[in-house]
């Protein structure tokens, strides 16, 4: 399953940067996030709870930074795991572009899931994905609204 997007946000890369490394922000702008925490490597360790058609599932992973170029572009890499719906295991190439006003964040994303999250159709799957990404990075923009109010 294949994912893309482009968000504008009213902060510079840095920021935008600074806000994605930090576990606070991340657990309110992540949809279902319960908790999230990061370890001595810089591996973020989460969970998050999701439904997805008529399965509600709790998944456990972690998610980490590779290929970094701060705070222009750089790697999510993460996989989880949610007991008897499956699992979840994915990559997303990440840039942040300086606009004026802010900067553009674009992604590109790709994900691989597993169990019985897999046999819901990939239409079903690719609308859950799509929401999600929309839902987080809403969260994310409020955000940055949030902090140059401030």
């Amino acid at each position: 399953m294949k994912m893309q997007g482009k968000f504008t946000l009213s902060a510079s890369p840095a920021q935008v940067w600074e806000w994605l490394n930090q576990p606070d922000v991340l657990k309110a702008c992540i949809p279902g996030c319960e908790e999230i925490e990061r370890d001595e490597d810089g591996k973020f360790k989460a969970v998050v709870r999701l439904k997805i058609g008529p399965l509600s599932a709790r998944f456990k992973g972690n998610v980490h930074f590779a290929d970094v170029s701060a705070p222009h572009s750089f790697r999510l890499v993460g996989e989880g795991e949610g007991g008897v719906a499956g699992f979840a295991k994915g990559s997303a190439q990440v840039s942040l572009a300086e606009q004026q006003g802010g900067c553009e964040l674009i992604y590109e994303a790709e994900a691989q899931v597993g169990g019985k999250i897999a046999q819901m159709g990939t239409r079903l799957l690719q609308g859950v994905a799509n929401k999600l990404a929309d839902q987080f990075f809403a969260s994310l923009a409020r955000h940055a609204e949030a902090e140059s109010i401030a």
